[in-house]
């Protein structure tokens, strides 16, 4: 099958872009190369690949695109994704995450794709409190200007494939983390930040709970779903592994041998969701797919990616 990935330059994207690759699909990526996007990660699969420099959000560049290349699936990553910017301003999530899938919506229903698969987040469902967990029937709730755009998106989907026959599939996966993160994201700044022994801002106390998936753990989901999903049901991606946002930190400061006198409590962020929790016992039973990746193991290896491409870090100039 040809697949087209929209923002296959991204930090999940472009794992998913690669695994693609390695398996044997032909891929064809759509980027529009923001400040979040960056060809280079695709560099060693930019040979085997199509790639277009195109905003999701322009519906005549993104015609041409599907016209050329008709694909069979579509793997809708493309997205805004950080909570704070969002809260800064939403109108770019508003343009992308919302407009940008309808289009991506309108072209698969034009050139009828066989399947697509649609990214969302565990963020969708707003928050829980100690206990319990997000199923795929739990109603949304969003809370910031970020998780409605998201939730916007992820009805769309599941509006075309019930009005219009789009073969969609929905996909809500937990925190990602590993390599090629952008340095905005709490793990990799937290590394950046303790390398250069500078203080590293926690949100409130760090009692905020969240689920963590290592990024390959992620492809490998979205490619059983894209094998083996069911069109029209929505897919829980997560590890199990849940984590206060303050042990992430001491555990990557125990990691670099750096003191917790590091961190420094800052104001909390406005309507920060509490906790996070998945039950993916759907897209298990279904496709076969599980987590193997444990935090511990994948956070010694991200560690030590960022330590190796420090000067990727370094020329974001973001921190």
């Amino acid at each position: 099958m040809k697949i087209l990935v929209t923002g296959g330059a991204g930090f999940i994207g472009s794992e998913f872009v690669r695994s693609g690759v390695s398996r044997g699909y032909t891929v064809v990526v759509v980027d529009k190369l923001t400040y979040a996007g960056d060809i280079e990660r695709l560099k060693g699969v930019e040979n085997d690949i199509t790639f277009y420099r195109v905003d999701i959000a322009d519906s005549v560049s993104m015609e041409t695109v599907f016209g050329k290349e008709k694909p069979g699936g579509v793997i809708h990553w493309a997205a805004e994704s950080h909570v704070d910017r969002s809260i800064d301003d939403a109108t770019p999530f508003m343009e992308t995450n919302i407009k940008g899938t309808q289009i991506v919506l309108d072209m698969a229903r034009k050139f009828e794709v066989e399947r697509f698969l649609n990214i969302s987040t565990d963020e969708v469902y707003g928050e829980l409190k100690r206990e319990g967990q997000f199923k795929e029937t739990t109603p949304l709730n969003p809370s910031s200007p970020y998780s409605v755009s998201k939730a916007s998106a992820d009805m769309l989907g599941r509006a075309y494939e019930r009005t219009y026959g789009v073969p969609v599939i929905t996909v809500r996966p937990s925190n990602n983390y590993g390599p090629w993160q952008y340095p905005e994201k709490l793990i990799p700044v937290i590394i950046y930040k303790a390398v250069r022994d500078e203080k590293i801002p926690v949100y409130g106390q760090g009692e905020n709970i969240r689920e963590w998936l290592y990024v390959e753990d992620c492809a490998e989901a979205v490619f059983s779903v894209l094998e083996k999903g069911i069109v029209g049901e929505i897919y829980n991606v997560g590890s199990g592994e849940e984590k206060r946002n303050i042990d992430v930190v001491k555990t990557i400061l125990g990691i670099l041998g750096k003191p917790e006198n590091l961190i420094e409590f800052v104001k909390d962020r406005l309507g920060h969701d509490f906790r996070y929790s998945l039950n993916a016992e759907k897209i298990c039973e279904q496709t076969g797919w599980k987590n193997v990746t444990k935090f511990s193991e994948g956070i010694e290896k991200t560690v030590e990616w960022y330590m190796n491409h420090m000067h990727w870090v370094r020329g974001k100039l973001i921190i």
